[in-house]
């Protein structure tokens, strides 16, 4: 069946189907079917199940004609065979039959000119909730004229059998590039939803319409200048991106294409945990009617939320609307950046403060994509761990990464005005544990003095280990900050972890190395002999 027969034979077959209802008719759903309760914000707050969070080991991309020379296989992306689709897919049809569904269309991409139509069904009206926030929505001509294209199956409630499906265990999510279908079954935690169509992007924008697509926040400031911020979790990308002078355009997933930037999604998906109205006024305030917590618990005997309370998971979630952000960027999209920011916590306090990349450090540092955990962040880490996914987001990659690390390349040096900052956020005077955390007030300063071109005319001197350029003097921050080697009291050690780092880096980026050109390989960092 083509996907408009399979929502066909779904509302035919369904024991009730509701179609695009609003927030107020979702949340109403979902309290009479017992899926949540109102917080004394007016949020909706739900439970994922056993699931609170993505499971990558059950995530699979059917394997076919189209995908299999093009997809980057492996652990990231699994193979799955036609036939075993199309036997799955049978199964949860007829699981789906006599329930209770929601069905929403939605789509992604800001810029008209990338739409990607979406047909979201699901068993749950949280789910369903979720995907209104997340995705871009149309209005009520485009419901009715646009085209189906892409279709997304959540049916939580449905068990795989590993030994007859071809699933690792009893939950799964798969993508068909060809048929254009996202299959989720075991699972009720709504990201996967949203990850499941940033993977299909990342295919279908590079692959087809030679636009990069990029895990990352992105704003504008007044004069009209964008800057994109990477980075992986804990590492402040949500926090230095929410900046009141500037607008949101987006805090998570955007595609770069010849003229613009643009958001793929209609809200935002952040962490709850330790969340408190001085650290995130953004985000505290959004999380209000409508909003959707997950997994969260509550002060006893009150409906409010706790949330240092991570007894169920550590990745309690709010999603909301991005017009729940006051400042947000309508449409959002904006120009070609002016900034790019990487942002790492090295807890290793390798790394400078801020240090300016050329297009080749540029490259080299997106494919490697690091940051540190640190210890106590999880089980049996007792030291810093170094941290690698490529581009900042391997888990969704469908191409290999020297993919988008090319097409960034190309980019920088088609737009030579295109300043990339690598910023730690992380550790200074010493490692984690002997260090200190680097001063968030020292980390604004920083990238607004990059965002203001205020560091345009300093002076710069080079890393010895990593190359990259270091600047001696910035507005609202002590110079000796700035150089991370003067800031240790035992400068051998930190020659010699700073070695340490550089070999971490070298052997992440040996599994890359063949898919990258001679620019990238030329800006890996280069070890010192000891003194």
């Amino acid at each position: 069946m083509k996907n408009t027969e399979i929502l066909n034979h779904i509302a035919q077959k369904a024991g009730k189907l509701y179609q695009n209802l609003s927030t107020d008719e979702l949340v109403a759903q979902a309290i009479e079917r017992k899926e949540g309760i109102i917080t004394d914000t007016g949020a909706l707050a739900a439970d994922t199940g056993a699931f609170t969070g993505r499971s990558p080991k059950d995530k699979f991309v059917v394997k076919d004609a189209n995908t299999e020379s093009t997809v980057w296989w492996g652990s990231v992306n699994q193979p799955f065979g036609s036939d075993q689709f199309d036997a799955l897919l049978g199964k949860v049809l007829r699981h789906l039959e006599g329930k209770t569904l929601f069905h929403r269309r939605a789509y992604a991409c800001a810029d008209p000119r990338f739409r990607l139509n979406i047909d979201v069904v699901t068993e749950s009206a949280y789910q369903n909730l979720f995907a209104k926030h997340l995705f871009l929505r149309p209005g009520t001509e485009e419901i009715l004229n646009e085209p189906v294209e892409w279709l997304i199956l959540a049916a939580p409630s449905f068990h795989a059998i590993p030994a007859e499906d071809g699933t690792r265990q009893h939950n799964f999510t798969i993508v068909d590039f060809s048929r254009k279908i996202v299959l989720i079954g075991g699972s009720g935690y709504t990201g996967e939803i949203k990850k499941s169509i940033f993977t299909v992007l990342n295919y279908v924008l590079p692959q087809e319409r030679n636009t990069l697509s990029m895990h990352c926040s992105a704003n504008i400031g007044e004069r009209g200048d964008t800057a994109i911020f990477f980075g992986l979790s804990g590492t402040g990308k949500t926090t230095l991106s929410a900046d009141p002078a500037r607008k949101l355009i987006g805090d998570d997933e955007h595609g770069w294409s010849d003229d613009d930037i643009f958001n793929f999604e209609g809200g935002c998906y952040a962490k709850c945990v330790n969340l408190t109205e001085e650290k995130e006024p953004q985000i505290w305030n959004a999380i209000r009617h409508g909003a959707l917590v997950e997994n969260v618990r509550f002060i006893e005997g009150t409906n409010t939320v706790d949330y240092d309370d991570i007894s169920v998971t550590e990745n309690t979630r709010v999603a909301y609307p991005i017009n729940h952000i006051d400042n947000a960027a309508v449409p959002s999209t904006g120009k070609t950046p002016k900034n790019i920011f990487f942002l790492t916590a090295d807890a290793f306090g390798v790394l400078p403060p801020i240090s300016r990349l050329t297009p080749g450090e540029a490259m080299y540092h997106f494919i490697s994509g690091y940051t540190a955990k640190v210890a106590g962040t999880e089980a049996g880490v007792t030291e810093p761990q170094a941290t690698f996914s490529a581009c900042f987001g391997k888990a969704f990659l469908p191409l290999h990464p020297g993919k988008y690390a090319l097409m960034l390349g190309e980019k920088l040096h088609q737009h030579p005005h295109i300043r990339v900052w690598l910023v730690n956020t992380g550790w200074t005077g010493g490692p984690y544990g002997v260090g200190s955390r680097m001063k968030l007030a020292y980390t604004r300063a920083m990238i607004t003095a990059a965002l203001n071109d205020q560091l345009e005319e300093v002076e710069y001197q080079n890393h010895p280990v990593f190359g990259i350029s270091m600047p001696l003097t910035c507005p609202g921050v002590p110079s000796e900050l700035l150089n991370p080697r003067n800031t240790w009291e035992d400068k051998s050690a930190y020659d010699a972890k700073a070695n340490h780092l550089a070999r971490l880096f070298n052997e992440n980026f040996a599994g890359f190395a063949s898919g990258v050109n001679d620019e990238v390989k030329a800006a890996a960092p280069k070890e010192q002999a000891s003194a």
